[in-house]
């Protein structure tokens, strides 16, 4: 692990997804993305953005390097994502060379890239009958290129908590097709979750022991399973809590709340980065999509969709500056 603190990050877009397509809103300003990262950083504590892609197929590859130039020339590449949609099948072979073509236009800029997002979760890259095989071919390609032309960055892959929308032996089946050469590729195991957001409402008092039984179950149930070590660290590659209302059970979700919540995760994520080697928090994320929507999936944002701060956005520039990891590491 390097050094003491976690390394933060934040996903610094405005679109999010909802169970029945985008939330979208007033358009990202790149000037205002960026004088917010460099509040919440401040002088000395390292925030990566973390930003998508998603390969829909070689008809679409030029409109997908189209947005990544576009994070490149915002500053807003950091930790990258890369996942796969393409319908109906996939040509592995262009899939594997739009994975290289990333890493050698983008990896003097990137941090970390990571292959498939959330490729358990069985209506997204989950629903693909191609989906273990991108993110095992994809891993091993990525990490051979990354270790030939730019070795500083990390190569991983993601995941969401088991549950009933999730692959059944999925762990299982990603360790007989993988095998050592995944495994060694591997390093980093990316985590999306989202605490109190949508099950039953937790009280907070109730919310360490769920953060801790999720990312327990990773480490010691999942990646055992797969064959990770100890030695690969998790990292929370998705977390947060939105404000607004609640579309399923119309609960009023309070701005204050959203701070009380945010800390009380991270800190309990803090607690245990040790013992679960647990590297990186990158939150989800910084701005509202639609803040005039009551909907919870158009107010993740610690900031509202015109930049100005919610209570939240206090609160994580706090836990950055005490328990973040410093500029000067590399990661």
């Amino acid at each position: 692990m390097n050094g003491e603190g976690l390394t933060f990050g934040i996903y610094p877009m405005s679109v999010a997804g909802t169970p029945v397509g985008l939330a979208v809103g007033p358009q990202d300003d790149d000037g205002a993305i960026q004088s917010a990262l460099q509040e919440l950083r401040g002088k000395s504590k390292m925030l990566l953005p973390r930003n998508y892609l998603i390969y829909t197929g070689p008809e679409a590859e030029s409109r997908t390097i189209e947005v990544a130039d576009r994070y490149l020339h915002s500053g807003l590449l950091g930790d990258l994502v890369i996942g796969c949609l393409q319908e109906p099948d996939i040509d592995m072979h262009l899939w594997l060379a739009f994975v290289r073509k990333v890493i050698h236009r983008y990896g003097a800029s990137l941090a970390s890239l990571q292959i498939t997002n959330e490729a358990n979760l069985s209506f997204m890259e989950g629903s693909k009958p191609y989906a273990l095989q991108a993110l095992v071919e994809g891993v091993v390609a990525a990490k051979k290129e990354a270790v030939r032309v730019c070795p500083h960055v990390k190569i991983g892959f993601g995941s969401v908590p088991d549950g009933p929308m999730t692959l059944p032996d999925f762990w299982e089946s990603l360790a007989k097709l993988g095998g050592k050469p995944f495994v060694d590729s591997v390093d980093f195991v990316g985590h999306n979750f989202y605490v109190d957001v949508f099950e039953e409402p937790l009280d907070i008092a109730e919310i360490p022991a769920s953060v801790e039984r999720t990312l327990r179950h990773l480490r010691e149930t999942n990646l055992k399973a797969l064959g990770i070590p100890a030695s690969i660290p998790i990292r929370v590659t998705e977390n947060g809590w939105p404000t607004g209302k609640n579309p399923f059970v119309q609960l009023e979700r309070t701005y204050e709340h959203q701070a009380a919540v945010l800390e009380t995760v991270i800190r309990t994520i803090y607690k245990l980065r040790l013992e679960l080697h647990i590297t990186h928090y990158e939150l989800f994320g910084l701005r509202d999509a639609d803040s005039s929507k009551d909907d919870l999936f158009y107010q993740f944002g610690i900031m509202r969709d015109d930049y100005t701060p919610k209570p939240a956005y206090d609160t994580f520039k706090q836990l950055i500056f005490e328990l973040g990891s410093d500029s000067s590491e590399r990661q």
